[in-house]
């Protein structure tokens, strides 16, 4: 594994005393198309060494880093699944932020459970806000229901927790019943184009407590190449910045993902700008923790 996140700027925090608990989750068993999601957690790693202290003014690892060792990825999805929920929880339990580097967007569920465990015991329910350029609401996909292109279709089945989806441009009409069938709010990046985001995008009786899971693959594929299905019609850079500062005003983030960078050898920018979405993340997420319940 490469150095900790941002070890170039902070020294590694203790576990007991970091703000951000760093997950390396190196899953890839379902792709379908491109390959390497293997890769991704080790690849920002590297390129964050390259980031500067300072995001957008913002310096979270003031708040302090700790990134573990990479998840155990071997045996059944349901196993690795059990293993991450247990990871995250450890972060949980010392007052940490989980930041989940991806692998493939399956290991998402495994923290979305942690965090549903622990909002049932002190009664803060969460939402989730879900960038991608699909909606991963199948049932199963390839006959596995445990696919990178079902983690949110297990997360309303399981949990039935609150989705908003935002820059999705490849769905399929199933899961366009889906979306109807539970209400999901979504900003297509076609609506996002004509239209634009309404000044207040999540719902107003969305919770307070949000989970930001984010597929690299919103990113236009001009931007982001780097992924196993990248997808012309996504999100620049900017534009990403302004959703995501929309998403988290008056809310608390308390756990993230960025999932599905599929490493290009020598095509350095994909990185960079994964890690660099890791690192503004982080940001918002740690000024959003003054936000009053």
């Amino acid at each position: 594994m490469s150095q900790g996140f941002l070890a170039s700027e902070y020294a590694p925090a203790q576990p007991d005393s970091a703000g951000f608990y760093v997950i390396p989750c190196p899953f890839e068993r379902s792709v379908s198309y491109g390959h390497g999601t293997r890769n991704g957690p080790d690849a920002i790693l590297l390129a964050s060494q390259e980031l500067e202290a300072l995001e957008s003014g913002m310096a979270p690892g003031k708040a302090g880093i700790y990134t573990m060792p990479p998840v155990n990825t071997e045996g059944s999805a349901e196993a690795v699944l059990v293993r991450i929920e247990a990871t995250v929880e450890k972060a949980l339990e010392n007052g940490a932020i989980p930041v989940l580097l991806g692998g493939e967007h399956t290991v998402a569920l495994g923290a979305i459970r942690a965090l549903a465990v622990a909002a049932q015991k002190n009664g803060e329910p969460f939402g989730i806000v879900q960038f991608d350029a699909h909606a991963d609401l199948r049932d199963s996909y390839k006959g596995d229901k445990y696919s990178h292109a079902s983690v949110m279709r297990r997360v309303i089945d399981e949990m039935g927790i609150p989705l908003v989806q935002i820059a999705v441009r490849d769905i399929s009409p199933e899961e366009v019943e889906v979306r109807e069938l539970h209400n999901v709010t979504h900003y297509d990046a076609y609506f996002l184009a004509r239209v634009g985001l309404p000044a207040a995008p999540l719902p107003e009786n969305f919770p307070r407590n949000i989970y930001i899971s984010f597929d690299v693959d919103a990113f236009d594929s001009s931007l982001m190449p780097a992924t196993g299905t990248p997808s012309p019609g996504g999100l620049n850079w900017r534009e990403t910045q302004f959703i995501l500062e929309a998403c988290v005003k008056n809310r608390r983030v308390i756990g993230l993902d960025v999932v599905e960078l599929a490493p290009i050898e020598n095509l350095h920018h994909a990185s960079f700008t994964a890690a660099k979405l890791v690192h503004l993340l982080m940001g918002l997420a740690h000024e959003s923790q003054s936000v009053k319940q």
